[in-house]
């Protein structure tokens, strides 16, 4: 893996309730989570994991995410879009060949459509969810952000397993994780320096990861803690670093783009 490289981006923040990350707790006191994407530079070209907030809601936030915008509000500035961070950090965008969606909720899908011939990889029971999802999750999926003709999709479901990789060769494995949503996806990458478990939303804090609270969005609570222990067996074997989906401290003590892992 020596020429397999990783980048930390940030597309702002959300502002939400405490109780939105930890169930049952806070008291509805506000909260602000950073929101993160990855680029992994890959021998075979770069791979995009989610791409974070889309960058229309620097313009109109409410216009493109709707009422949402009462619960969460994304704070970000036009800058912020996965494509300009990437050219900032001198990373070639034309090199895009994959976009990984860890899940298809809002504030991860601004990669979507924004690199012309890139494969755009999901978990089937995620898309499906996506497109027909209960009363309470309706409002956590954006389908123009989803339904664009120009997308290449590449569903993945039980008869490639639990685990995925992407080139072949061990750098990027694609690990099924469900509970935050029903088709939740981790990644890991073994890169040079270190392999890095992005865990993205099946622990969106090291709390959960630890299994100190369960996160205050779930599909399902009993997915959620089995995903955990699942991705802890990985860790375990691969002696990786854990990056968190959503967690303010840990997220400030990592290195960001144009530094790498």
């Amino acid at each position: 893996m020596s020429d397999v490289k990783l980048y930390l981006f940030q597309t702002g923040t959300l502002k939400c309730k405490y109780h939105d990350i930890y169930l049952n707790q806070g008291e509805g006191r506000d909260f602000e989570i950073p929101v993160p994407f990855y680029v992994i530079d890959h021998p075979k070209g770069l791979v995009v994991v989610d791409g974070g907030t889309p960058e229309e809601c620097a313009i109109d936030a409410r216009g493109h995410w709707g009422p949402v915008v009462d619960f969460f509000e994304p704070v970000l500035t036009p800058g912020d879009g996965c494509v300009a961070q990437m050219e900032r950090a001198g990373l070639d965008v034309s090199r895009v060949s994959h976009v990984v969606l860890s899940h298809l909720h809002l504030d991860h899908v601004g990669a979507v459509g924004r690199f012309p011939g890139a494969k755009h990889i999901v978990q089937r029971a995620e898309m499906h969810y996506a497109r027909t999802p209960d009363w309470f999750q309706v409002l956590a999926y954006i389908r123009k952000d989803i339904d664009r003709p120009d997308v290449d999709w590449f569903l993945l479901d039980e008869a490639w397993g639990d685990f995925y990789d992407l080139f072949g060769d061990g750098s990027v494995t694609l690990i099924r994780s469900p509970g935050h949503t029903t088709g939740h996806q981790s990644v890991l990458v073994r890169t040079a320096r270190q392999a890095v478990l992005l865990a993205v939303d099946a622990a969106d804090t090291l709390d959960h990861w630890e299994e100190r609270a369960l996160p205050g969005a779930l599909h399902s609570a009993v997915d959620a803690v089995r995903s955990v222990q699942k991705l802890r067996a990985v860790q375990r074997k691969t002696d990786a670093l854990v990056i968190a989906g959503h967690d303010p401290e840990q997220w400030s003590t990592l290195k960001k783009a144009p530094d790498f892992y």
